[in-house]
């Protein structure tokens, strides 16, 4: 059995609809929402690295974050978290309070990713006037470990500071540091009273193994169905092997397509019949060719 945190489940680190000046798709919310819940999503990430998040205004992220939260009154239960942190502390603090004033049942927070050279001092400092000025006492903010993007994360000795300074609101961390021997430390060091969610679908049976709460993943927007039998059945005490090999072949293939959004873009359309969703510069959309090779693969190991 896992954690029994609120918290606790499959989430899709949701990819932005775009329409093809740019603008934010706020027709495609409800689409968007719609398959992520009806193939056991518990939730869905906005804003986060797969959604583009640092692409976009506080402007932006407001209006786009009101649109979903508007329809998720027609999808009891299913969670939404809000990707809000940037290097500017002040900013994250808004976009945070935001959140929160908004209904939405946690916020997903990098470390300020700009001071690579940051101390624990320093960004324990950080998250305390964040979790201090924006996150009420019942609600939950999750830390988003990704050093390798972000260039700086949280260590065993930060968490834990964090964990006993605010023990409900700072309810966990996502882990995209593609690290095993950490999700083994995570577990060991703060059982299920942490919740880690892996960002590694790879990873999930033994994450959750190690006490994991589950995953937040870019691939999970198209292959939640398999990371959902997974879940269910580490709850269930039953055997995953045949169900997270599944989950890998699929990761697999996307991981040969990077990066994620104009991927798992491309794949929606094609495969889904969604809108073709544009990305946002730097990012580039998928070639013809390399889109053509990713949809007959991941269809090959999908069916």
């Amino acid at each position: 059995m896992t954690s029994g945190h609120p918290l606790a489940g499959v989430y899709a680190a949701a990819v932005t609809p775009l329409r093809s000046d740019l603008t934010l798709d706020y027709d495609s919310i409800p689409v968007l929402l719609n398959f992520l819940a009806s193939r056991g999503c518990h939730g869905a990430i906005l804003f986060g690295t797969t959604g583009e998040g640092p692409s976009f205004s506080p402007s932006e992220r407001e209006s786009y974050m009101r649109s979903a939260r508007d329809y998720r009154q027609q999808l009891p239960g299913f969670r939404l978290i809000a990707g809000t942190g940037t290097p500017s502390l002040s900013e994250s603090i808004e976009l945070t309070k935001l959140a929160f004033d908004l209904g939405y049942d946690a916020a997903l927070v990098v470390p300020p990713y700009y001071f690579r050279k940051a101390t624990d001092d320093g960004l324990f400092a950080w998250f305390s006037e964040l979790i201090k000025k924006a996150v009420p006492s019942d609600k939950y903010i999750l830390g988003y470990h990704f050093p390798n993007v972000a260039g700086i994360g949280f260590s065993i000795e930060l968490l834990a500071r964090l964990k006993d300074a605010f023990p409900t609101q700072f309810a966990g961390i996502k882990d995209s540091s593609h690290d095993a021997d950490l999700a083994r430390n995570l577990g060991e060091k703060f059982g299920t009273d942490l919740v880690a969610l892996t960002g590694t679908d790879t990873y999930l049976k033994m994450a959750m193994e190690n006490k994991a709460a589950g995953c937040i993943t870019a691939p999970a927007n198209l292959i939640s169905p398999a990371l959902r039998k997974v879940w269910d059945l580490m709850n269930a005490g039953k055997d995953v092997s045949e169900a997270q090999e599944s989950v890998d072949k699929q990761r697999h293939v996307l991981e040969k397509y990077p990066p994620f959004p104009p991927t798992i873009k491309a794949l929606f359309h094609r495969i889904y019949g969604m809108p073709r969703w544009a990305v946002k510069p730097p990012l580039e959309s998928i070639s013809a060719e390399l889109e053509e090779k990713a949809v007959l693969e991941f269809e090959s190991v999908s069916a």
